[in-house]
């Protein structure tokens, strides 16, 4: 009776009032599955672990070729009821592919501190680092931008999410540049940041860790990122407990494990190689080729980083010594510093971009031509019409050009970020179009994923005819410069029509026109109207076929007299005694006065038969001006009404696009007041949770002090 008397007070506090079955029973822990949740590993799953890592494929294009035990537990309790769609550990290495090219993957990470300029980053630091663990080689890339909160360090490690993508300025816009940059280049990823905060007074820093061979390794069956937040509290940086100590210190213990470092002391020790603000990325584990070796060179030159395989060609390196101006066409697949020099079209003078301990000097190629010419070109838009952006197109000849080198293509940027490095879009079967550099920034063009090429679309098959037009042009116009044989214009043609004139003219005497001068002088003499002219051209073509003399030495010359000695015998004999030169002028001399003559005569014939054609010729005109005159008044009068019918759609589209900018702004303002509603609302339950964890905590101490009391008394009692 005593028990259920006790336990009917605990059900009473002091005012009254009924309190429900369990309700002052402890409250279980919140769950939270933050992105850095891990599970425990015993030391017998770290000794199988160790051992599948040595063991582990280190060749890039074979690693994603693994099998991991299948998974019955699909249940979703942990995310609240809701579905939850697993990224598989694969997806990191298949992602990753998207980079055919290694140096590709470094201008991703270089982009993300170029884009650090706008929030004060002066520098970007590429260089080589030893793991301690094992006295493996790692990659170190580390800026002084505006590093990253907590919340953005999560973002990063995220799929698909960019900030930047609604930023003008900036290169970075799918938001996965980071992911597959770095699994390209290594199998795993340490990232510390450190940032000051939106108002500079909450300075946070924070490490993440992206480990394929982690994941790989415990048969993972979804991407787990294990990510460590501090916030500095006066002299002291203490840990950011997002959801329990345990999943913190899972954390903290998974990193320590699969990381270079070896202690909580070591990793927070990289913050002291850092300024106040910016981000530190280490990628180890690098990949190797077939034959072992590290796909990247860091031996061969001391201030470089090189790619070994198929990108590197020693032919183009002796070559590279003996032409400087044509260097980065022959390096830039194999050299960092060479790719590095050419990435960006512009650059501030107070940025530096360090590699291995030496400053890049940024390399505009415009510098390395002659013979230089600029191009405008407008791209049409999808509905046809022009388009309000433009490229201004650079171009010239190398000035290695001379040694008929085969080099020529456009470096194509979009953004001030090269895309299509010494892109050909020229194909000749010779040797035309060799050492044409071009230049330009297509901002009209969107780029790949992999920011190594364009997006194949309609406006850019058709900035590659236009490329290929100037270059063609270009070449033409100026490949005598340098040593070539220079190219036929089309005003080298005029021969040709001028002999086709001469034919229809000679064409034209059998059709009933007026004969020439040289026709009525034949036909006075009684012969066939051939002219000297066209008897010198008959020769020539006669000589041309090899029908010469039999001796065969000087046909012209036995041509020419033969066409003298023709004309000589059309005229009286006592010009035979004379000297052959004295002859054959005065035979010109007589045969163009006749012709004066004869063509007075007939001026007077052709002038009466002329004056009786004038009226006719004039109402033939008339009439046919009228027919223009209705033509082009009709055709004016579609032309105007159509003008109208635009000018009408254009009006309409402009309303609608008024009543959607309305209709948006209306929006926006509906999810700004839900928004601030439901932030007011939020911030009302959490005042309410904090009242109530308040009472439960009051009623939790009066039920203890009430036990105590009726401990007292009974003890009393007894």
């Amino acid at each position: 009776a005593r028990g259920g008397s006790k336990a009917k007070k605990r059900k009473i506090d002091s005012s009254g009032v009924v309190l429900p079955p369990g309700f002052l029973d402890p409250l279980p822990p919140m769950e939270v599955i933050p992105i850095c949740q891990v599970p425990p590993m015993n030391s017998d799953t770290d000794h199988q672990t160790s051992l599948v890592v040595k063991s582990g494929c280190k060749q890039f294009w074979k690693a994603g070729d693994y099998e991991i035990p299948s998974s019955d537990d699909l249940s979703s309790s942990a995310y609240g009821g809701l579905d939850h769609v697993r990224v598989h550990p694969k997806f990191l290495h298949s992602n990753a592919t998207s980079h055919k090219w290694a140096l590709g993957a470094f201008a991703e990470l270089l982009d993300n501190s170029v884009d650090e300029i706008s929030h004060g980053a002066t520098y970007v630091n590429v260089d080589m680092q030893i793991n301690k663990k094992d006295g493996s080689k790692m990659l170190l890339v580390q800026d002084n931008g505006a590093g990253m909160s907590p919340d953005t360090m999560r973002h990063c490690m995220s799929f698909g999410y960019s900030a930047k993508s609604k930023m003008a300025n900036t290169i970075g816009q799918y938001g996965n540049g980071f992911k597959t940059s770095t699994m390209r280049l290594g199998a795993d990823v340490i990232v510390f940041s450190r940032c000051l905060g939106k108002d500079g007074k909450r300075l946070t820093q924070s490490i993440g860790m992206l480990s394929y061979t982690f994941l790989k390794s415990t048969g993972k069956d979804d991407i787990v990122v294990p990510i460590l937040d501090y916030e500095k509290g006066g002299q002291n940086w203490n840990g950011i407990m997002r959801s329990s100590v345990g999943n913190w210190t899972k954390n903290l213990e998974t990193i320590v494990q699969w990381s270079p470092y070896s202690s909580e002391h070591d990793l927070l020790q990289q913050f002291n190689l850092m300024e106040d603000q910016g981000t530190r990325v280490l990628i180890y584990n690098l990949w190797e080729d077939d034959q072992g070796e590290l796909e990247l060179d860091f031996d061969t030159d001391l201030h470089d980083i090189q790619i070994r395989g198929a990108n590197r060609d020693n032919t183009k390196i002796e070559m590279a010594n003996t032409y400087p101006n044509s260097r980065h066409f022959l390096t830039y697949r194999h050299s960092l510093r060479s790719y590095t020099s050419i990435l960006y079209l512009r650059l501030p003078r107070d940025f530096r971009i360090i590699l291995r301990g030496k400053d890049v000097e940024h390399h505009n190629i415009v510098n390395d031509l002659m013979l230089i010419t600029a191009r405008t070109y407008r791209p049409v838009s999808a509905d046809g019409l022009p388009s309000n952006m433009a490229a201004d197109i650079t171009m010239g000849f190398v000035k290695d050009a001379k040694s008929h080198i085969d080099i020529q293509g456009f470096n194509v940027y979009h953004k001030n970020r090269l895309i299509k490095p010494f892109w050909r879009v020229w194909h000749a079967a010779g040797s035309d179009g060799r050492g044409v550099i071009g230049v330009l920034e297509a901002n009209f063009v969107e780029p790949a994923h992999d920011k190594q090429g364009f997006e194949n679309t309609p406006v850019l098959q058709r900035l590659e005819k236009r490329l290929m037009k100037i270059q063609q042009e270009y070449w033409n116009e100026q490949c005598q410069e340098i040593g070539y044989a220079p190219r036929r214009k089309k005003g080298q043609n005029t021969n040709k029509h001028a002999e086709s004139e001469d034919k229809d003219n000679s064409s034209d005497s059998s059709s009933g026109k007026r004969p020439s001068k040289t026709m009525k002088l034949d036909t006075l003499h009684g012969k066939r109207p051939v002219s000297l002219s066209n008897a010198m051209k008959n020769n020539d073509k006669h000589v041309s076929k090899g029908q010469s003399d039999k001796n065969n030495d000087k046909p012209v010359s036995k041509g020419l007299s033969d066409i003298r000695n023709k004309s000589i015998d059309r005229y009286p004999t006592n010009l035979q005694s004379k000297g052959m030169e004295e002859c054959y002028s005065q035979s010109l001399r007589n045969e163009r006065e006749k012709s004066k003559m004869m063509g007075n005569h007939s001026n007077i014939h052709g002038s009466n038969s002329d004056l009786n054609t004038l009226p006719v010729e004039n109402n033939d005109l008339k009439e046919k001006l009228k027919k223009m005159e209705e033509s082009y008044s009709l055709n004016l009068q579609s032309e105007k009404d159509r003008c109208k019918t635009l000018e009408a759609t254009l009006k309409e589209k402009e309303k609608q696009i008024e009543e959607l900018d309305k209709e948006t702004e209306k929006l926006i303002d509906i999810f700004s007041e839900e928004r601030s509603r439901r932030d007011d609302e939020e911030q009302n339950l959490r005042k309410k949770l904090e009242e109530a964890s308040i009472v439960i905590q009051e009623l939790v101490n009066k039920v203890t002090m009430l036990e105590n009391m009726n401990s007292s008394c009974c003890k009393q009692e007894k």
